[in-house]
């Protein structure tokens, strides 16, 4: 027996329990979703209570109004937040990428990292690289073509060039308490 499909409403729900969303993933996943109905020729309500979101009458097809106006209703209930996103894929970007791509990432979202993220991480980017580096190399290449090597995999995880010499050169994590 197939399941009824899933209201707006509960769509955006599902998704935002799986992990943050930045409004404009979600407005592009809410978006696909109702046209992926569409094409199925199932109609879902905007939202299971549609009178609680969304004014108009459950037989009409949600539209990206409406997809608008539940993500005004989300960020309104804190359930859709761009600073926790951003804190979130900070987080979990950080151990792995460098500042620039960290900042390409959220920029894909339409988010900034505040001054504050900034620092932190502009602060930590040596150290960090540092470990990617070990984890990956262990210890220091020993002709052009490894240094090359080792400096192409550090640029492609985003750290900055001036990092990435450092790294590559040598200066590690317990150098950077001097600056």
């Amino acid at each position: 027996m197939q399941r009824p499909a899933l209201s707006l409403k509960d769509k955006a729900l599902s998704l935002i329990a799986q992990r943050e969303q930045s409004r404009l993933e979600l407005r592009r996943k809410l978006l696909a979703h109702i046209d992926r109905l569409a094409r199925a020729g199932v109609h879902a309500p905007a939202a299971a209570d549609s009178a609680t979101v969304l004014h108009d009458s459950p037989s009409d097809p949600p539209d990206e109004r409406q997809v608008d106006e539940l993500l005004d209703w989300l960020t309104a209930k804190d359930l859709l937040s761009a600073e926790r996103f951003v804190e979130t894929r900070v987080t979990a970007r950080a151990s792995r990428f460098g500042n620039l791509r960290i900042r390409q990432e959220l920029a894909q979202h339409g988010l900034e990292v505040d001054e504050q993220t900034d620092t932190s991480l502009k602060a930590s980017e040596l150290p960090r690289a540092h470990a990617v580096w070990a984890r990956r190399f262990g210890a220091p290449a020993g002709d052009t073509a490894g240094r090359a090597k080792q400096m192409r995999f550090l640029a492609a995880r985003g750290f900055s060039a001036e990092t990435v010499r450092r790294v590559v050169k040598g200066e590690g994590a317990e150098n950077e308490e001097g600056e």
